[in-house]
Order: C-alpha cells, then sequence, then structure tokens
C-alpha cells in the first residue's frame, strides 16, 4: 500500500509548532524552542494541535494528565474495534530542538491524512495521540503521560509533581485548561506507532531512510555516596589525606572501563556513565570530604545492565579498601529493555518496501513512550535520520524530505495494520 504524504503540508505543521516556545539565535543553523508542560507556549502548541486534529475530522478528547488523543472513525470501520494509534509529545527541554517530539505527533496526523485522502477504508478506528510531559523537563522524570495512561504511574501522584516555582502539574493543566475527564487507555489499543528522530548517526551513515527500532535500551540510574575527610588543603600532607574526589575519579573511571569491556566481550549498544558530581565543600583550598555521583548504565541486553553495575559496586568496595572511604550505593530508577513487536515491524518494512523508502533495523539508545505502551499493547518505534546525530540542541535537525519520507513509512503501516491488522 503505497500512500503520499503531503510535504509541505508536514512542513508547514512543525514549523507552525517550532513557534511556540522559540528561542531567537544571531545563527542561522540554531533552531530552538522552550515548551514546558504548563507554560503558555505548551497552551499554545496544544490548542493549535486541537485544532488541527477537529479540521482532519478528528474527534479530540483529553485526559486528567493532558494527554490529548484524537480519533478518526471512517464510515467502514467498526467504532467498538480496538483503534491503531501513532503519536508522541510536544513538550521540549529547555532550547531543544523542532524535531523531537512534534515530528511523531505530526507525522501521525499526516498519515491519517493520507490516508482519507487515498480512500483508504481501514476497519478500525485510527488515533493521534500527543503524550504529556515526556522530556521530563517541569514536572516528574519523563514518559509521565503515557505511564499515567498504561497504569504504570498514578494520576494522582502525577498530578501532585511540583515545578521549581511549587506549582503542581495539576494545577498548571487548570490554568491552561488541559486537565481533562476523558479516558485514554493504551491497553485498549490494537496497536501503536511513534515515529522519532533518532538522535544518533546510525540512518545517516546508512543513507537510509527510516529506522525500524528492535529494541529500545532498558535504562538504570545509580547514585554513589563517597564520603573521605574535608581538610586543609595546604596544612595537610599529601599522605595523610582521605580524598573523596580523587577516590571518586577511580570510580568514574572504573565504571567507564567496565562499560567498555561488555562492549568488547559481549554487547556493542552497552554504554555507562557517571554524569554527575556534587562535591563537598566544593573549595579550592579545600580537601575534598564528600562525593555523590550519578550514574547512568543503558543496553538492549538487561545482562550487560548488570554486569556493569556490579562493577560500580566492586568499585566502590575496591576503595573503600584501599582508599579508606566510606561508600554508599543505591539504584532508586530502573526500567528494563523493551521489544519492539514483530508484528509492526514487519508491517512497518512492508510498507517502506511499497513507497520504495530504504528501512534497516536498529535499536534505540533513549528512551521513548512506546516503551510504556509497549507494556500493555503491541508497539513500534521508527526513526527519522539526524543530521550529525544532534538532539536536545537546537542545531538538532532532520532534512525536510526526510521527515516525509519516513512519515510515508509510518503511513503505510498504520494503514496496513488499521485495514486488516496484518
Amino acid at each position: 500500500m503505497d500512500l503520499r504524504v503531503d510535504a509541505d503540508r508536514l512542513r508547514a505543521d512543525l514549523e507552525a509548532n517550532a513557534a511556540f516556545g522559540r528561542v531567537e539565535y544571531d545563527d542561522p543553523e540554531k533552531r530552538g524552542r522552550t515548551n514546558r508542560t504548563g507554560s503558555e507556549a505548551n497552551r499554545a502548541a496544544r490548542d493549535r494541535l486541537v485544532d488541527r486534529l477537529e479540521d482532519a475530522g478528528l474527534d479530540a478528547v483529553v485526559d486528567e494528565v493532558g494527554n490529548v488523543l484524537g480519533t478518526w472513525t471512517p464510515d467502514a470501520a467498526d467504532p467498538a474495534a480496538a483503534p491503531v494509534v501513532s503519536g508522541s509529545h510536544l513538550d521540549s527541554v529547555p532550547e531543544g530542538g523542532i524535531f523531537d517530539g512534534p515530528l511523531g505527533v505530526y507525522a501521525a496526523l499526516e498519515g491519517v491524512r493520507a490516508m482519507r485522502e487515498a480512500n483508504v477504508e481501514p476497519a478500525r478506528p485510527v488515533g493521534v495521540v500527543s503524550f504529556t510531559e515526556e522530556e521530563g523537563g517541569t514536572f516528574g522524570d519523563g514518559l509521565l503521560g503515557s505511564s499515567v495512561a498504561t497504569g504504570q504511574a498514578s494520576a494522582e501522584d502525577a498530578l501532585a509533581f511540583e515545578d521549581d516555582a511549587g506549582e503542581t502539574l495539576g494545577e498548571a493543566l487548570d490554568r491552561i485548561g488541559y486537565r481533562g475527564d476523558d479516558a485514554i487507555d493504551p491497553a485498549t489499543w490494537a496497536a501503536f506507532y511513534e515515529l522519532h528522530v533518532e538522535q544518533d548517526t546510525v540512518l545517516e551513515d546508512a543513507d537510509a531512510d527510516a529506522g525500524v527500532v528492535t529494541t529500545i535500551t532498558g535504562i538504570t540510574h545509580c547514585e554513589a555516596r563517597i564520603e573521605g575527610e574535608a581538610n586543609h588543603a595546604g596544612a595537610t600532607a599529601m599522605g595523610d589525606r582521605t580524598d573523596a574526589l580523587a577516590a571518586a575519579s577511580e570510580f568514574v573511571l572504573d565504571v567507564e572501563a567496565a562499560a567498555n569491556a561488555v562492549v568488547d566481550e559481549s554487547s556493542a549498544s552497552a554504554v555507562g556513565t557517571v554524569g554527575s558530581l556534587a562535591v563537598s565543600p566544593n573549595a579550592t583550598n579545600v580537601v575534598p570530604g564528600l562525593v555523590e555521583a550519578g550514574v547512568d548504565v543503558r543496553d538492549v541486553e538487561a545482562e550487560s545492565m548488570e554486569t556493569i553495575v556490579a562493577a560500580a559496586r566492586e568499585s566502590l568496595a575496591r576503595l573503600e579498601r584501599e582508599r579508606g572511604v566510606d561508600t554508599a550505593f543505591e539504584r532508586p530508577f530502573d526500567v528494563a529493555p523493551t521489544p519492539m513487536s514483530d508484528r509492526l515491524r514487519d508491517a512497518a518494512h512492508a510498507a517502506a518496501t511499497d513507497a520504495g523508502r530504504t528501512a534497516i533495523d536498529l535499536h534505540s539508545g533513549a528512551a521513548h513512550d512506546a516503551m510504556r505502551v509497549a507494556r500493555v499493547t503491541d508497539a513500534s518505534l521508527l526513526f527519522a535520520p539526524s543530521r550529525d546525530g544532534i538532539s536536545h540542541n537546537p542545531r538538532e535537525w532532520t532534512d525536510w524530505e526526510d521527515c516525509a519520507a519516513a512519515t510515508e513509512v509510518l503511513a503505510g503501516a498504520l494503514a496496513r495494520i488499521a485495514v486488516d491488522g496484518e
């Protein structure tokens, strides 16, 4: 099934959305936006989306945490049949790019338009969804809307999250008019597709039009505490020191070495990062007495993640023995790797062939709403190429032709599943 999308219309949607929270730069290669959940920019982006959904003949609803769902129920469809849904998110990180999130929302809408204009007659409804607070930049830790919709987090807890000013998510949604009372339940969906920019260079290097994700990486966040003794930097002899930062520097290198060993021996996609250090008292003339380190471990194989975490624990035990520091280790956040649906992946590859597009398999090293939805129904994540792999940055860019090509793959996949459920 070869569906052609309107590339100019898709571009117009993305550029209009980019205006909400636009950040101005002197550099013409920078196009940034700051669209935080609950902001006026977020309200405007939501308003425009609802207008565009309704203009295209979709019925729009909003649930209690602000998730927006538009549904097209063709005359030939069984309105009680489980729908096929696609979408992503509209919020952004501070000074993020214009494609991360909105491409998936507006590509889904363009897919519905393409089906309607080609007189495709799905046997089931087709939906377009925008999840609230995917980035976790204002309320919670990320994937908030999809976590609530799929029952993996409670709406009550989510609405109680506070931003830096003390306003809760519930208050923010009330203020912008997007605390709804409709039900959005992905467990009732027949399938879910999410199109997203890749945020890496695999597709660019392969000169491919689209990526079909096999597995979304697992993510573990750990917190290491290394306590020595703060003392005068000038009056404390080198042999009399218990330097927490010197010990932490070895910990950082041990985590890096463990990740490199896993890559060499078992899983090329594994990564381990010590991404944050809080040093106390953090004064140039004081031997550091305490370091708190944040560790991020990811892979598509759970076993390799456990190997890196175990190495981090052993590093701390060694530092206690050899450097005399006290250590503690916690693992507050842990998400298992999430495989994508083989059925939906096959449909995406078939759609790429029909459209004359090239699609390759790859994994996702970042979390996406599709990993939450995959817990309750079949889900698939598709990628469009990212120039130089840059994302969460105003230099993020995906060529307009690439946006349209990946959207054609998405549209064809949605049509295949919606028409006959292949």
